[in-house]
């Protein structure tokens, strides 16, 4: 009989021989599109995936749990909860927060919380899906991120939370807010998925806040195909937001465990007769966010390129920016700067013009296209102008003059780890064309 040691081995060894047709191929400049985003992926991975396959295991299994054990190590963080989205992962840190067994501290509708405009829409969607009121602060043009002075004014009595993230991979200083945010009463979560690797101070965005959100979506630094995960750095949290990920129930038991509180029918709870399962107990209105083993075991195999990942981009970052110095390129863009104190996980290039408009913007951005240079805006822009938004209460802390701008003449390219120093001279001189045209 074939042991599935036996089937494993028969797969390795099937897969290293033909390991060159698995491989990335490099980008060639001017011939390749050279996508402002991508993943970087290979033998390993897909190693990992066809073991996860042989399992037959088909949920959330022995490779997730390795993943949730060996990812909040590389953070900093007391518990990981795989999700099956960064979006989802912001949806799963917002619902935690709005338990009940909170109780004072328990999110409410009708409560503020403070947030950018400029930024991806499921940061915000959350809160005000739920029937918060969103209090918008600016962001500065070079860090695109809020200044921690504005943060600190836009709170009133009534503000309950801020969940911001730490745009394109530089951190806003999350760690000047911890000691307002506890003495406020107020929930501090992070959105990390543009920002795996970044640090502020030597610590790594995420440990700061109650609750963290990371995306492992194939853009991001590194990936699952779909996928993310929610860190949690306290203690209580950890068991609610496993409850509303699985879909609200009160049990802990990993699917297919079973009694393992040893009192599986002795609970009695809400109106419930004594004795009901507490397999089928609920305690939350929940969802049921959970990935496949499938997802984790890519992700198990990324983890371990994680560390090079973040260190090419760094490095991209670094090299594209003297490019476009050395070709003078700052006399028509603000280039991008790390926050003060931090050490930014770049996740893009961002470019913002100086001035000329959103046309000066466009034409940039359809040569560079033409050029077979992919590009992308900063997500929303100005996500109070969005369709969406319409007939949502929000209001807006002084003023959103650098979000417009950014809206209007903003963009930016990419600096992955699949793209070369070749290519990024390549998108160097066609950006000095555009704008010199």
């Amino acid at each position: 009989m074939v042991t599935k040691e036996a089937l494993y081995s028969d797969l390795r060894e099937v897969l290293f021989k033909h390991r060159s047709l698995i491989e990335p191929k490099p980008l060639r400049s001017g011939s390749d599109y050279l996508p402002a985003s991508g993943k970087v992926v290979g033998f390993e991975e897909l190693e990992l995936l066809l073991m996860a396959s042989a399992d037959l295991w088909l949920t959330a299994g022995r490779f997730s749990d390795e993943f949730e054990e060996k990812f909040p190590k590389f953070w900093g963080s007391r518990k990981c909860l795989l999700v099956n989205s960064g979006s989802s992962a912001n949806l799963l840190a917002f619902a935690t927060l709005t338990s009940p067994k909170l109780k004072d501290a328990t999110l409410k509708r009708d409560d503020e919380f403070i947030t950018t405009a400029c930024g991806f829409p499921t940061t915000v969607a959350p809160a005000v899906q739920y029937g918060m009121k969103p209090i918008f602060v600016d962001v500065d043009i070079a860090t695109h991120n809020a200044a921690v002075d504005d943060i600190l004014e836009a709170i009133t009595p009534k503000t309950k939370l801020i969940m911001i993230a730490h745009a394109l991979g530089n951190p806003f200083r999350a760690d000047k807010l911890v000691k307002v945010c506890q003495e406020k009463g107020i929930w501090l979560v992070e959105d990390c998925c543009d920002a795996l690797g970044a640090k502020i101070e030597g610590k790594h965005v995420g440990t700061f806040g109650a609750l963290a959100t990371c995306s492992f979506y194939p853009a991001h630094h590194m990936t699952m195909g779909e996928g993310g995960a929610v860190l949690v750095n306290n203690a209580q949290l950890g068991k609610l937001a496993t409850s509303f990920r699985d879909w609200g129930r009160d049990c802990w038991c990993p699917p297919g465990t079973s009694d393992t509180c040893g009192a599986r029918f002795d609970w009695k709870m809400g109106e419930l007769p004594k004795g009901y399962d507490h397999k089928y107990i609920y305690s939350h209105l929940g969802y049921n966010l959970k990935l496949t083993d499938f997802q984790a075991a890519v992700g198990l195999a990324q983890l371990e390129r994680l560390p090079k990942f973040i260190e090419r981009r760094r490095e991209n970052f670094t090299f594209l920016k003297k490019e476009l110095t050395r070709l003078g390129l700052e006399e028509y863009f603000t280039l991008p700067e790390a926050t003060e104190g931090t050490e930014a996980s770049w996740f893009g290039f961002f470019l913002c013009g100086r001035g000329q408009g959103s046309e000066f913007r466009n034409k940039v951005v359809r040569y560079l296209e033409e050029n077979k240079i992919g590009t992308r805006l900063l997500f929303g822009g100005n996500l109070t102008k969005q369709p969406a938004f319409e007939g949502v209460s929000y209001a807006v802390h002084s003023h959103l003059k650098n979000t417009d701008k950014i809206m209007e003449e903003g963009f930016w390219i990419g600096i992955w780890p699949g793209l070369s120093e070749d290519n990024l001279s390549y998108m160097a001189e066609k950006l000095s064309e555009a704008v010199k045209a």
